[in-house]
């Protein structure tokens, strides 16, 4: 397959989850964290799918087309290992739905400089939150959940936030 293929397919998954979430979390209270704004393109979405939601956008920098920035109250800049915690610490477990999109796209190289993010998730999601992820998340209170139909196996994740014994 060739690589444009392989991007529009990803693309083509990475629109389905979205909108499979959106609906997912139909009539729930909570906020929207898009954890990774890159270029903008997911938050835009969600903006567009979820025009009633405050939604929260978290990176290093403010690097995305600036229609597809949020509004300055609602974008969290900085390293998000120190960005998150401090989130949580104010916000508690407030999200309702979580999509992760921080990667370097190395996933050996993400294993080890990421392996502190699935936890502060899981600190950020409310009991039976939607967590959306471009890669794999492992925490003990993170459930798997099963894609909607057409995703290919691999190319995104799906969690559930384990209620809080």
């Amino acid at each position: 397959m060739s690589r444009l293929d392989s991007f529009i397919r990803r693309l083509e998954a990475q629109r389905r989850v979205l909108d499979w979430a959106a609906a997912a979390i139909t009539g729930r209270d909570g906020l929207v964290l898009e954890l990774g704004l890159g270029n903008g393109r997911t938050y835009d979405h969600l903006r567009e799918i979820l025009p009633e939601r405050v939604i929260y956008a978290f990176d290093r920098e403010a690097r995305a087309n600036p229609r597809s920035l949020p509004p300055p109250e609602a974008l969290v800049l900085g390293d998000m290992a120190q960005t998150l915690p401090v989130f949580a610490a104010t916000h508690g477990r407030c999200a309702v739905l979580l999509h992760v999109d921080a990667t370097t796209g190395v996933p050996e190289r993400d294993a080890v400089a990421l392996a502190w993010l699935p936890g502060h998730v899981a600190a950020l999601a409310a009991d039976d939150a939607l967590i959306i992820s471009g890669s794999e998340l492992i925490d003990e209170a993170l459930l798997v959940t099963p894609l909607p139909e057409g995703v290919p196996l691999g190319r995104y994740f799906a969690y559930r936030r384990r209620a809080k014994a």
